[in-house]
C-alpha cells in the first residue's frame, strides 16, 4: 500500500518509519527544505543554535522506535545528563538549582525555603502517583475505540486530581514562593497556564525530575536528523519544498493528494503531521466532511505560542547554566496577560538555553549562543507582530541587563527574533502555536484530536496536536499510536468508534 505522510516534524518522521518497517510504500511531503519541523537549527557568525526543543525526557520512547525499525538510538546520538537540570533566578535575587541528586536539591531547598523541604520530597511521589495512573491508561492508549476503554481503572482515572488546578494544587502544598513558582512552570512545557490547567498536568515534574531530563551531545536536532537517516535507510522517499494544497476523497476514503503546483498523486493512506485544525479546515473538501466537524476544529484552543530571540554575544556569563529560567515579579498576572489579554507579558518569565556552556563549538571561544524564549499568546488582532517585534527585542535585552547579564547589548554579533507569526507562516500550526492544544481546563488534554479521522477512512493524524500531546517523547507516541490504528483499520473490518 503507498501511504503520503503530510509533514516531516517529528511525528511525521517516526510514523514513516514505522510504516516502512512494516512494509508499507511511504512518500513524505514536506513545504520546507529541511525534516524536522519546530525541531530545527540555525547556524551563523560561528554560532549554533537549536531554534525548537532543549531538553529530551522519556527517551524510552525514541529507544523504541528504533528498537522497532531495528536500530539502536544510541548508534546515532549521545545522551547527556545535565547537572544541574536547571537553575532559576527569583527577581528578590536568590538562586536556585535543581540539581540531577534529589538529595542536592533538597539541600538547595534547606537553603532558601526549609519548610518546604518535605513538601518537595511529598510532592514528587504525588507526581509520580499521577503518572502510574495516566501513562498507560492516557499517554500509551490510542482511546479510540470501545476497546482502549474497557481496561481503564475508572477509580485511578477520578484519582488524576482533574478537579482543581495546577496553582491551587501547588499553593496548597508548598509554603514559600519560590517553590511554588518551580513548580508552576512545568504547565508551560504543553503551552498551558498553570492557573487554568488541571492539577493532573502536575505529572510533568515527574517526567524530568524523577525519570531524568537530557541534552543531546551537538544539540536537539540530531535527533530529528538520526529519525530522518532511519527513514531513509528503511526506504522512505522525501520531496521537500513540496506544499499539499489538498487531500482528496472520494466516497468516504482517501485516495490521495494534491500538490500546490496542482499535480495529483494517488495514495491509499495518508497520514497528516501537519497540524490537525489545518488539516481538518484547510486540506480536506467541505463537501468530504461535516461542517459540524470543520467548526468543532476552529473552536480548539491552541496552546501558547513563543517569542524567541537568538543572541551570539562575545563574551560568557558565569551566572549561566545550560538551562536558566528568569521569573516574573507576578506569575498569575503574566499569565493572564498572555491567554486572557493576549498580549506580550509586560515582566515576562525569560528561559535561557546556553548550549554552549555543554557544547564549546556552539560558539567561538570566549563566545554564548543565547536561545531566549517567552511565552507568548497565539496569533490575534490584541497584538502585532510587525508594529512591536523589534521593541519587545529591546525590552528582552534590557530585562536581561537589569537581572545580572552586565553589557549584554554591546556584546551582540548575532540576532534574530522568531515570532508567533513566523511560526504559523513556516509550520502553519493553528494561529501560531508551539505545542499544539491547550490543556487549560479540565479534560482538554484527554479530548485532543485523536490520532485517526472518524469521517474519513484511510486518514490518520500525527504531531504535537494530536493526541497525546506536545513535546517530543508525546509526538513520537502519537506516531504508534497511529500505526496501531493503522494495524487495525487497514487489516480487519472497521470498528466501531466512540
Amino acid at each position: 500500500m503507498r501511504v503520503c505522510v503530510i509533514g516531516a516534524g517529528l511525528g511525521g518522521l517516526s510514523v514513516a518509519c514505522l510504516l516502512a518497517r512494516k512494509g508499507y510504500e511511504v512518500s513524505v511531503f514536506e513545504k520546507n527544505d529541511s525534516a524536522g519541523g519546530k525541531m530545527n537549527e540555525v547556524q551563523s557568525h560561528g554560532f549554533r543554535f537549536d531554534t525548537g526543543p532543549s531538553l529530551l525526557t522519556m527517551p524510552f520512547i525514541l529507544e523504541k522506535l528504533f528498537e522497532q525499525c531495528g536500530d539502536k538510538l544510541s548508534s546515532h546520538i549521545e545522551l547527556k545528563p545535565l547537572d544541574p537540570i536547571c537553575r532559576y533566578f527569583y527577581p528578590d535575587g536568590t538562586i536556585f538549582n535543581n540539581f540531577e541528586s534529589r538529595q542536592a536539591t533538597v539541600e538547595e531547598i534547606n537553603r532558601i525555603a526549609p519548610n518546604d523541604t518535605m513538601a518537595y520530597t511529598d510532592f514528587l511521589d504525588y507526581a509520580e502517583t499521577l503518572y502510574k495512573k495516566t501513562a498507560d491508561a492516557f499517554i500509551f492508549n490510542p482511546l479510540f475505540e470501545f476497546r482502549d476503554l474497557k481496561e481503564l481503572d475508572l477509580l485511578s482515572f477520578f484519582g488524576i486530581d482533574a478537579f482543581t488546578t495546577v496553582s491551587d494544587r501547588v499553593d496548597s502544598r508548598f509554603e514559600s514562593e519560590y517553590l511554588r513558582k518551580f513548580f508552576k512552570r512545568f504547565t508551560t512545557y504543553n503551552g498551558s497556564s498553570p492557573f487554568l490547567a488541571p492539577a493532573t498536568l502536575n505529572v510533568i515534574p515527574h517526567v524530568e525530575i524523577n525519570q531524568g531530563g537530557y541534552y543531546v551531545k551537538g544539540g536537539l536536532y540530531k535527533v530529528a536528523e538520526a529519525i530522518k537517516n532511519l527513514a531513509v535507510k528503511l526506504g522512505v522517499k522525501f520531496h521537500f519544498k513540496a506544499t499539499v494544497k489538498s487531500v482528496l476523497v472520494e466516497e468516504g476514503k482517501v485516495s490521495g493528494i494534491e500538490l500546490s503546483n496542482n499535480k495529483q498523486i494517488p495514495f491509499d493512506l495518508i497520514v497528516s503531521n501537519s497540524d490537525a485544525t489545518e488539516t481538518i479546515t484547510n486540506l480536506i473538501p467541505n463537501d468530504s466532511i461535516s461542517p459540524r466537524r470543520k467548526e468543532k476544529a476552529k473552536q480548539i484552543e491552541p496552546s501558547c505560542s513563543g517569542f524567541v530571540l537568538l543572541l551570539g554575544v562575545n563574551k560568557q556569563f558565569d551566572q549561566l547554566t545550560h538551562h536558566n529560567i528568569f521569573f516574573s515579579e507576578n506569575y498569575e498576572h503574566e499569565f493572564h496577560q498572555i491567554f486572557k489579554e493576549k498580549v506580550m507579558p509586560d515582566d515576562p518569565t525569560v528561559y535561557i538555553a546556553n548550549t554552549s556552556y555543554s557544547d564549546p563549538d556552539h560558539a567561538p571561544e570566549g563566545a554564548s549562543n543565547l536561545f531566549i524564549l517567552i511565552n507568548a499568546p497565539y496569533l490575534s488582532d490584541s497584538y502585532s507582530w510587525d508594529k512591536y517585534t523589534e521593541w519587545y527585542e529591546n525590552k528582552v535585552i534590557d530585562i536581561l541587563e537589569k537581572k545580572g547579564l552586565e553589557e549584554l547589548s554591546d556584546s551582540i554579533l548575532y540576532r534574530k527574533s522568531i515570532t508567533p507569526v513566523d511560526f504559523y507562516k513556516q509550520y502553519l500550526s493553528n494561529k501560531g502555536s508551539i505545542y499544539g492544544t491547550s490543556s487549560n481546563n479540565k479534560f482538554s488534554a484527554f479530548l485532543r484530536p485523536r490520532n485517526k479521522s472518524k469521517e474519513i477512512d484511510g486518514l490518520y493524524f500525527v504531531g504535537g496536536s494530536t493526541h497525546p500531546g506536545g513535546g517530543i517523547p508525546l509526538v513520537v507516541q502519537s506516531a504508534f499510536n497511529a500505526m496501531e490504528l493503522i494495524d487495525r483499520n487497514e487489516t480487519t473490518e472497521e470498528s466501531i468508534t466512540v
